[in-house]
């Protein structure tokens, strides 16, 4: 008897290698055909090794493009009548609309996508228009539509894009969990710590605020840069010790840029340190205190989780996905979005109250713990799937 044959898909190979590492891998484990499909690259390759499954590449873009995203439409549907796949199932926007028309006009009986996040919220005029047509477009070619957060869901029935019906979340939330045995403070050499403080010139006393993600303002870096350099000025009328903003992450010129004073004020001011993009982020948490992530939008996010298991409190946004895991006051505290001021005060508050920052400390890996370990993500979602095959 074949194995029912499961299609995931995302936009850039990097959502399928970083946001659902292992996930591909254990559901193949679990007797399915897996085959992953995003645009080529030698990521999509590595893939192909890591989670031992079959890959395909697929040209996307991330941009508005209707002529490349007409070709990807019919690309896929010739790869999908080929293969002939139970289910399919696709994440991020521009993979969601291509996969879902694509798998209807193929007759994919099975049809899912995965809101992690709406570009949306933060768009206006004809642009908000066009994605919210899309978003629409996208469900209602789908036979059933997933959330990675309890806050987007809500946002998602509020704009009527979607039968309540046809939408769900997985577990507690988090499209992919957490791995609490790969992120861990334990499992960190603190000779590689010393070593790693050493080369980015941070002395053993610095406290260090962390952001990883992508450097872009809907994720709040300008508000984050802005207060930084309040903070710095603060200190310095008051004669105590410059913190270290540490970024790690890539800029994204050509989508969402940052602002040239926000730009100019990272290259400029000695005590923000810019490491790009890394594959191992876990050592820059090591030698952190703080994650601070005042982003505009999200679905759930990743690094919040990582940060957490790490055991280092974080300042977040009030916004869906990052009020569900942190905790205000308890592991973590929380801030409007577009506010840099309050972000300010928040930042000074954690830099200038010990009390404070050891009590968000110690709770922060033990609410990760309790609610978003990976496994658990990975059971429901099979169980999901198995339960499709069924109806």
């Amino acid at each position: 008897m074949n194995k029912p044959k499961i299609v995931r898909i995302t936009t850039v190979p990097i959502s399928l290698s970083v946001l659902l590492k292992g996930q591909l891998r254990f559901i193949k484990s679990n007797n399915f055909d897996v085959i992953a499909i995003s645009s080529p690259g030698d990521d999509l390759k590595k893939i192909e090794e890591n989670e031992k499954i079959r890959v395909i590449a697929l040209p996307m873009t991330r941009k508005i493009t209707p002529f490349q995203d007409f070709v990807s439409v019919i690309n896929l549907y010739k790869i999908l009548k080929n293969e002939n796949p139970l289910i399919v199932h696709s994440h991020t926007p521009k993979a969601g609309i291509v996969s879902m028309i694509s798998s209807w006009l193929a007759g994919v009986p099975i049809r899912l996508h995965t809101v992690a996040g709406l570009p949306l919220l933060e768009s206006k005029g004809f642009k908000r228009f066009l994605l919210l047509y899309v978003e629409r477009l996208t469900y209602f070619f789908a036979t059933r539509v997933y959330t990675n957060s309890k806050g987007l869901l809500n946002i998602i029935l509020e704009f009527k894009l979607v039968k309540p019906s046809k939408i769900g979340i997985i577990a507690n939330g988090s499209s992919n969990g957490i791995d609490l045995l790969e992120f861990s403070p334990f499992n960190i050499d603190p000779k590689n710590i010393n070593n790693l403080k050493s080369k980015l010139s941070i002395k053993v006393q610095d406290f260090v605020f962390v952001f990883v993600g992508r450097l872009v303002r809907d994720k709040g870096v300008d508000d984050l840069v802005l207060a930084f350099s309040s903070l710095i000025d603060i200190c310095k009328s008051r004669s105590m010790p410059l913190p270290k903003l540490l970024l790690v992450g890539n800029y994204e010129l050509d989508i969402d840029p940052l602002l040239i004073e926000t730009l100019q004020e990272i290259k400029c001011n000695n005590n923000i340190i810019n490491v790009g993009f890394v594959d191992n982020v876990k050592p820059y948490f090591s030698i952190s205190n703080v994650l601070v992530f005042p982003s505009y939008r999200e679905g759930f996010p990743n690094v919040v989780l990582q940060a957490g298991a790490m055991g280092l409190p974080s300042i977040v946004t009030d916004i869906n996905g990052c009020n569900e895991i942190i905790k205000n006051n308890v592991n973590g505290l929380l801030v409007p979005p577009k506010r840099p001021d309050i972000l300010l005060d928040t930042m000074f508050l954690l830099l200038n109250d010990s009390l404070l920052y050891q009590s968000l400390k110690s709770n922060s890996r033990s609410l990760i713990l309790e609610r978003f370990q990976q496994q658990t993500v990975w059971d429901s979602l099979l169980e999901e799937y198995k339960s499709l095959i069924k109806f």
